[in-house]
């Protein structure tokens, strides 16, 4: 399987040979680690019990995947990757200033996976952390730089060798196997409750900006109920797997590490297993971090074109791209302090409420303004009908963003004062999903529907003309 050659160029009809059937497995993979489970970690810290954090987790992973779910169904109508198609929004130029906050987090990801990974693996088996840390980007970039298809096709690697393993393991905590060394009854409150439902819905959202780059092989007339279906029913059931499982560890033996404590749980079922479970999980990590670097190839690309006359991407530059958000994750895994970890997942959630507004944006223009219809061809040109400049999503994420600060929960650095009133439970992402939603919608009143028919009739002529499009 040759190394893909395409980056953010529109995918031909006749290059798709993506299947709705990988969806789902791909998906479960990107949650099927020890990084979701230390997830389930956040009721127990805060007195919930294992049924009222798996609830809790349950419910708020049901809800965010919404969000993950219907952007996948872009790429196979588009053809694109999720931020080229922001441009209708954001505008040819002023997409950007969106995909800062897109880079960083593919980036800030892959820190904290390098850095957690390589301590947890020093701890259980002495491995030199700066070894593991450039190992495993290596493994990653290789990965990112193969493409799309490679992607998948490790995916599904991953998939075979890690299901059989944690079916395993929790049999055997459901058969009693694994014996309790630190019993939580759990103290319910609300403020615990909702706190592990933000905490999980906010987890899978971080996935929007991604999704379609990973669909957008489909074809083009692919059930859009189908894609929808498969990624959710993917990225939902892993999810909730790990963060229950997370929350009996840490409920019953005390966890605080999601590694460490596959490691003890495994070793408790068979000696030797804590360690093929601890390799699996991270193997997992890694092939998503191949996902992050990926993803963060395109977002830096799409920057590049969009500042730049550079409209056809040469394989040099997609290349660079990776190999260059590599570096920077692996410098700054190294430069991390431990004790600098909770700083940067206080950056992650900063992130995240600035990610929410454009997802918020990005899926009430396709869904319920622009209703899947696009010109393609003018995602491409800075002076087509999108504009340089998208006032209405700009206007829209501004005012999103705005309302989300007297909500902000960054512990030991800030909280808003609603959130200070709300018990320190963080609904400003939740906030944001509204308001910048509610406001591109009503912006969006105005715009000329005649024009933008007549520029998409024009760009399906266009398509067609060179044999991307199938006639109808």
């Amino acid at each position: 399987m040759p190394i893909e050659s395409k980056s953010i160029d529109y995918v031909h009809e006749h290059e798709r040979h993506g299947r709705v059937i990988d969806q789902g497995p791909f998906w479960f993979l990107g949650n099927f680690h020890f990084f979701t489970i230390a997830i389930g970690f956040v009721g127990p810290s805060m007195g919930l019990g294992f049924a009222a954090t798996s609830v809790a987790g349950t419910l708020g992973i049901l809800f965010g995947t919404i969000f993950v779910a219907f952007h996948a169904s872009q790429g196979a109508e588009l053809g694109l990757p999720q931020m080229i198609q922001s441009r209708a929004q954001f505008g040819f130029r002023g997409v950007t200033l969106v995909l800062i906050g897109t880079l960083f987090t593919f980036v800030g990801f892959n820190v904290a996976d390098s850095v957690l990974a390589s301590r947890g693996l020093n701890g259980i088996l002495g491995w030199n952390e700066s070894a593991t840390t450039i190992g495993a980007a290596v493994v990653a970039t290789v990965l990112a730089i193969y493409g799309h298809d490679w992607l998948h096709r490790t995916f599904r690697w991953c998939f075979y060798l890690c299901m059989p393993l944690y079916t395993l393991l929790t049999l055997a905590i459901m058969a009693g196997k694994v014996p309790a060394s630190h019993v939580m009854a759990g103290n319910f409150t609300w403020v615990a409750f909702i706190a592990q439902f933000a905490a999980s819905a906010s987890y899978n959202i971080t996935y929007a900006p991604s999704v379609s780059d990973y669909s957008r092989y489909l074809p083009r007339n692919t059930a859009p109920g189908a894609i929808i279906a498969a990624v959710y029913i993917g990225a939902s059931s892993a999810a909730i797997w790990m963060i229950s499982l997370g929350a009996w560890l840490a409920t019953r033996l005390g966890a605080s590490d999601g590694l460490v404590a596959l490691y003890a749980a495994g070793n408790a079922v068979m000696p030797g297993f804590g360690v093929v479970m601890a390799l699996a999980s991270v193997t997992a990590l890694i092939a998503t971090m191949g996902l992050n670097a990926y993803s963060g190839m395109l977002t830096v690309v799409t920057a590049v074109s969009s500042l730049s006359k550079i409209q056809n991407p040469p394989a040099a530059l997609r290349h660079a791209a990776i190999v260059a958000v590599a570096v920077a994750w692996v410098l700054l895994s190294l430069a991390i302090s431990t004790s600098a970890i909770a700083l940067l997942f206080a950056v992650l959630t900063i992130m995240l409420y600035l990610l929410v507004p454009w997802t918020s944006v990005n899926l009430v223009d396709y869904f319920f303004v622009r209703h899947g219809r696009y010109a393609i061809t003018h995602l491409f040109m800075p002076d087509g009908i999108y504009g340089e400049w998208g006032v209405r999503g700009f206007a829209a994420y501004l005012v999103g963003f705005a309302a989300t600060l007297p909500f902000f929960v960054l512990p030991d650095v800030y909280m808003g004062p609603l959130a200070r009133a709300l018990g320190g439970v963080d609904v400003g992402w939740l906030v944001g999903l509204v308001v910048s939603g509610g406001v591109y919608y009503a912006l969006s009143r105005t715009l000329n529907s005649d024009v933008e028919r007549a520029a998409i009739e024009d760009s399906e002529r266009t398509l067609r003309s060179l044999s991307l499009v199938p006639r109808q």
